[in-house]
């Protein structure tokens, strides 16, 4: 038997042409395209074109799959009526996996045997919505009435649009599109993993996604950038930023947002992110934040040579556009949501169960069962 390797680390699970990840250059790859060279440059909605189609949209290709998407933004009554009832206090990472999940309770064809069209159609339909729940939530939750979807905007802007019930700035909407293009797809990361699992069993988009969702949610992944604003909360000032990062590096505890499982040198999006960080911070008058991350990263890069990461920064950009902070790893899954959807897709293309091995390291075998009695 080979030997273990925990968290599959060094496994390599399967091949795909969607994107690549290279942690000892620093480099992220979306079907051929350095990530460098496309964000901002292309929209959201090229990439999600891109991913699904392996190449970058014409004009009337991207026309066609923009109002695509746009026309598949309304949602199920039952759907809503979910979000009105939910618990005000509910993590919104709950209700967006729960919501998901529901739209298949609606989906009139969910008995029939899924063909690719079906599930391309599927995937349209959950990129579509994944950010009409995690608004629709905010707004309910809020006591605010949720307004009605919209075919004239962005998938960014909309998701503004939808949170604040007003349109948004084209600053805004492009900051925030150019967020979505960089966490669009990241190689074969646990969310995406997860979703390759469900699917291999032949199950169904919805759960797939769903569980991808529930992987997200964890704090050793798409939580990570809810941990950096907290972190900054904490320290308060500029002048404790110090203080903290050694109190921390002396108790052997985690500064969120720097570091990454698979790069060995500087995460290729988080370069986008801090010019934007700096450039919002500046703007709406809390440049401390961007100050303090800044701090943080010098000293981390001296102290231990790691880098930060993407969550890094975006927690600051997402925070200068006020977006709750509980709303971040929504933010995150809506723009992943389209990679989860195009590895679905390629799974299914050319599937095969995943069934990994595990190691027993429990009791020998030969014990003998005690009656209840006297045991």
């Amino acid at each position: 038997m080979p030997n273990a390797s925990r968290g599959l680390e060094g496994v390599i699970a399967n091949t795909t042409r969607l994107s690549d990840v290279i942690g000892s250059k620093g480099q992220l790859i979306y079907a051929g395209y350095d990530i460098n060279e496309l964000a901002g440059k292309v929209s959201y909605e090229e990439v999600v074109y891109l991913l699904w189609n392996n190449k970058l949209p014409t004009r009337a290709e991207l026309e066609k799959c923009a109002e695509q998407l746009r026309s598949q933004r309304e949602l199920p009554g039952g759907v809503i009526d979910f979000i009105k009832s939910a618990p005000k206090s509910a993590n919104p990472m709950d209700v967006l996996r729960t919501g998901v999940s529901m739209l298949g309770l609606y989906d009139p064809e969910m008995e029939k045997e899924a063909t690719p069209q079906m599930n391309k159609d599927r995937a349209r339909s959950i990129t579509a919505k994944i950010g009409v729940i995690a608004a629709y939530f905010h707004r309910a939750r809020c006591g605010e009435p949720l307004p009605t979807v919209r075919r004239d905007l962005s998938e960014a802007a909309h998701f503004l649009y939808l949170m604040t019930g007003k349109e948004p700035s084209k600053e805004a909407s492009d900051t925030l599109d150019v967020a979505f293009v960089l966490h669009a797809d990241h190689g074969m990361n646990a969310s995406t993993f997860s979703a390759r699992v469900t699917i291999s069993t032949l199950s169904d988009m919805y759960s797939a996604i769903t569980s991808a969702i529930g992987t997200l949610k964890g704090p050793l992944h798409g939580g990570a950038n809810e941990g950096v604003i907290h972190m900054l909360q904490e320290i308060g000032d500029e002048k404790n930023v110090d203080t903290y990062t050694e109190r921390q590096l002396a108790q052997k505890k985690k500064i969120m947002g720097i570091g990454h499982r698979v790069y060995k040198t500087l995460d290729p999006r988080a370069p986008h992110l801090r010019a934007m960080a700096i450039k919002l911070s500046e703007k709406i008058g809390e440049p401390k934040w961007i100050r303090m991350s800044e701090r943080i990263a010098e000293l981390m890069k001296k102290k231990k040579n790691l880098n930060a990461n993407v969550d890094f920064y975006s927690a600051t950009v997402y925070h200068s556009l006020g977006i709750p902070t509980d709303l971040f790893t929504p933010v995150f899954a809506i723009a992943r949501c389209s990679g989860w959807c195009a590895h679905v897709l390629e799974q299914l293309e050319d599937n095969r169960l995943y069934r990994p091995l595990s190691e027993y390291v429990g009791e020998p075998v030969g014990k003998k069962v005690v009656p209840l009695d006297k045991r």
